[in-house]
C-alpha cells in the first residue's frame, strides 16, 4: 500500500485545495486554541464545503476533555478522522471508538515504543516531544524509535520536521504507513508555501515508487482503511 501524505496546519481552502490537487491523501486542521495554527470550527466547516467530496478531512485536538465539543465540531466540519495530540489517555480514545481516531506520542529519548500498543485506536502518529508546543516544531526524532514502534501499532505515521529534504529518507527507513507534515512546508505558521508543498508531495512519491510500491498517494478513499 502507497504511503499516505498528510498536509497539516491549513488555515485556508487555498491551501488545503492546492495540497489535495498536488497529490495529498489528507489535509488537516487545528482546533487548538493556543497553536499558532488554530482555525475556528466554523471557517473550516465552510472550508469543508468547497473541498472536493473525496478529500479527508483531519481535525487535531489537544486536551480538548470535552467530548460534546470534540463531537460537535467533528460533525460541524464533517471530519473523516479526529487526530488527538495531547495528554490524552488509552481510556479517553476509547471513549471515541465511534470516530476514526488518531492518538499522537510525542518522543524523546526515554520514549517506550511499546507505549504504543496501550491505545486502542486505528492509527499512532509520533511526533517530537517538545515541552511547550504539541505539534508543528520542526524538530526531529530518533527514527529508530518509529521502526521499533511499528510491531506495536496498526499503521503507524510518521511526523516530526519532515521537510522536502528529508521524506524520502524518512520513508525509506521507517517504511510507516502515513506521514504528515506542518512547518516542513510553510513560510510561516498557517501559510503554506506551494513550491515547498509540490516538492514534498514529488520526494514522496519517488521515495514510493522507488520503494516498488503500487497505487496512487492521490487514492484517498484508502486513507485508514486498513
Amino acid at each position: 500500500m502507497a504511503v499516505k501524505v498528510k498536509i497539516c496546519g491549513n488555515t485556508s481552502y487555498e491551501d488545503a485545495a492546492f495540497a489535495l490537487d498536488c497529490g495529498a491523501d489528507a489535509v488537516g486542521f487545528v482546533f487548538y486554541e493556543k497553536s499558532t495554527r488554530h482555525v475556528a470550527p466554523s471557517t473550516v466547516a465552510e472550508i469543508a464545503r468547497k473541498l472536493p467530496p473525496f478529500a479527508v478531512k483531519v481535525g487535531v485536538f489537544v486536551n480538548e476533555f470535552d467530548l460534546a465539543v470534540v463531537r460537535s465540531i467533528a460533525e460541524m466540519c464533517h471530519l473523516n478522522v479526529i487526530q488527538l495530540h495531547g495528554g490524552e489517555s488509552p481510556e479517553y480514545c476509547s471513549r471515541l471508538a465511534d470516530f476514526t481516531v488518531v492518538k499522537a506520542l510525542r518522543v524523546n529519548d526515554e520514549f517506550d515504543p511499546a507505549h504504543v500498543r496501550d491505545f486502542p485506536v486505528p492509527a499512532i502518529l509520533l511526533d517530537a516531544y517538545d515541552a511547550d508546543t504539541y505539534g508543528g516544531t520542526g524538530r526531529l526524532f530518533d527514527w529508530n524509535k518509529a521502526v521499533a514502534a511499528k510491531q506495536y501499532a496498526s499503521s503507524l505515521i510518521l511526523a516530526g520536521g519532515l521537510n522536502p529534504e528529508n521524506v524520502a529518507q524518512a520513508i525509506k527507513l521507517v517504511k510507516p504507513y502515513g506521514i504528515d507534515v506542518c512547518s516542513g512546508v510553510e513560510t510561516k505558521p498557517g501559510q503554506k508555501d506551494k513550491q515547498l508543498v509540490r516538492s514534498f508531495l514529488n520526494e514522496a512519491e519517488k521515495a514510493r515508487g522507488e520503494a516498488g510500491k503500487t497505487g496512487s498517494l492521490r487514492q484517498a478513499g484508502e486513507w485508514f482503511s486498513g
